[in-house]
């Protein structure tokens, strides 16, 4: 699944030349965010393979220690491994086959001095452990790091969250997204009174005495950012869902004062699953199961353990943001991060600046679990109505290497691309067969906006290239102008990338009509004098009527 030789080209000569020019801002980055945001040369030579995360969580004093065993194959012989941990977070040492390595600390990343000759197609491993007192989160999942949180009895109730910030942030890990590990195991270990619940399946628990450790593993492959820990005072309910590859577990953990209304508002998880499997086709992790797992923070897509924070409420945290109503026939958080087990967790941008690939498609998601449920009316409303959220101060595509994402507007903005999209597409199966095809396509595999845009361009058979420079890669958003005078309609796209040419649905007299407008003024005789002109409002475009 992975492209490591290849991986340093993907980028290159992706953007157009003036849709590249609006997007560089006057940023500045370090080379701290180099080392975070690139495949450096002590990444690429080694593909990941297996981690072993073993930690243990002493809530009373804010601590962790442990250590991750991580297997690798060599690709290319190297000498120097990179490991990245934040502070305060410390590395105390690095041993392979027994022996104790010196490691070069620059900030975040932690330079391994391999002693063992590193031979191409060897499978090697090192050992690296680690303590201390990680990052808090501040506002998670925005600002991530540990949740140290407790609940209405005054039990500990913690939570990891780490998207955009990494991984790294409470374990050593290889924290770039390209390379995504092939299985791992992880074994945490809390307090007695106190459950664990992470990633996979629980193969068994262990009683420590004063503690116990929970030990899960993952058998598909799993980025960094979807590893997690989630400690309370936990119950648990679970059902089988009957899906397109079997039986799926679908597993729920609870502080036990929730478990009633629990129990009534998840009836929304296995309404999801049945909902996007249509769409999507089958969900991309049977052999980890699904879990829904309760959090003191708003909620993640944590691969087979998505978490919620919603305090279950419908829509988002009780608001409806489209404004529309349609919002609140669902839990947000249930349905938004469940989605992104098909897009984050089996589809996975390379780089952070591709984000987009993960929001867009699963802002877009929400509108079909209600297109499925409530029909294609309900849906369009939807997502036409968060549009309102929409900013275009910048583009949605962030910048390269330095692990940095774009606008926000990745998220609706995004949603609504893909809505425009949709209406190129001939029939709404034809549109359906193209997600469930690209589930296909890219299953378990990280991949480069480049990749997703050519590979819909493919199969809505138009080449789509200006349409994403406008509205990945540029702030403004297509313009229509038109002039209707004398049964002659005269119209032309502005505000535009150059080369922009989206066909357009138009209702002349009420009566659906296809357009193909350029830069250039068109005209079209019409065989009405007094005529009525209306755009098809599921395009994301203006209009502008010039007298």
């Amino acid at each position: 699944m992975k492209n490591t030789f290849l991986i340093l080209l993907l980028f290159i000569g992706v953007l157009p030349i003036k849709a590249q020019d609006l997007f560089d801002e006057k940023e500045s980055f370090t080379k701290q965010d180099s080392l975070r945001g690139s495949i450096t040369a002590a990444r690429i030579w080694w593909d990941l393979t297996y981690y072993h995360l073993e930690v243990e969580v002493i809530p009373d004093a804010k601590f962790i220690s442990g250590k991750n065993t991580i297997k690798y194959t060599v690709l290319k012989e190297y000498q120097t491994l990179q490991i990245d941990l934040q502070t305060p977070l410390k590395i105390t040492k690095v041993t392979q086959n027994g022996k104790e390595l010196k490691v070069i600390n620059q900030g975040n990343a932690h330079f391994i001095q391999l002693l063992k000759k590193q031979q191409v197609g060897n499978t090697e491993s090192i050992v690296v452990h680690y303590q201390g007192n990680p990052k808090e989160a501040i506002r998670a999942p925005w600002d991530g790091g540990f949740s140290w949180k407790k609940d209405a009895n005054g039990n500990h109730f913690i939570a990891t969250s780490c998207q955009g910030l990494g991984a790294s942030v409470w374990w050593p890990c290889k924290d770039h997204m390209y390379d995504e590990v092939e299985n791992m195991d992880m074994s945490v270990t809390v307090p007695h009174n106190l459950m664990d619940v992470s990633n996979g399946k629980l193969k068994k628990v262990i009683d420590n005495g004063a503690t116990k450790t929970y030990h899960w593993t993952v058998k598909n492959p799993i980025n960094n950012y979807g590893v997690n820990i989630n400690i309370g005072d936990y119950t648990h309910f679970s059902e089988v869902f009957k899906g397109e590859k079997g039986n799926l577990d679908m597993d729920y953990y609870v502080l036990k004062d929730n478990l009633k209304k629990a129990k009534k508002q998840f009836k929304d998880a296995p309404k999801m699953m049945k909902a996007f499997e249509y769409w999507f086709g089958p969900y991309p992790f049977y052999e980890d199961g699904y879990k829904l797992v309760e959090v003191p923070y708003l909620g993640m897509e944590h691969q087979s353990s998505v978490t919620y924070g919603n305090k279950y409420k419908q829509g988002y945290l009780g608001r409806d943001l489209s404004d529309t109503g349609w919002g609140l026939k669902f839990d947000f958080i249930i349905i938004h991060e469940s989605g992104h087990e098909w897009f984050a967790n089996n589809i996975t941008h390379k780089d952070i600046a591709d984000m987009w690939i993960h929001e867009s498609f699963t802002n877009y998601s929400e509108s079909l679990f209600l297109e499925y449920y409530y029909g294609k009316k309900a849906a369009s409303e939807y997502v036409i109505g968060t549009r309102k959220g929409i900013e275009n101060k910048k583009p949605i595509i962030g910048h390269y290497n330095v692990n940095k994402r774009g606008s926000g507007d990745m998220y609706s903005k995004g949603g609504n691309l893909l809505h425009t999209l949709r209406q190129l597409v001939d029939t709404d199966e034809n549109w359906r067969q193209i997600l469930r095809k690209m589930n296909r396509v890219f299953y378990h595999q990280t991949v480069a906006t480049f990749q997703i845009e050519s590979f819909l361009s493919k199969e809505i058979g138009i080449d789509l290239t200006t349409i994403f420079n406008q509205y990945l890669r540029d702030i403004r958003i297509p313009t229509l102008e038109y002039q209707l005078k004398n049964s002659v309609l005269r119209y032309r796209w502005t505000n535009v990338v150059e080369g922009f040419k989206m066909p357009l649905k138009v209702f002349i007299n009420k009566n659906p009509t296809w357009i193909y407008p350029t830069s250039k003024i068109q005209s079209k005789t019409l065989s009405e004098k007094k005529s009525t002109f209306k755009i098809d409002p599921n395009f994301y475009v203006y209009s502008k009527s010039i007298k």
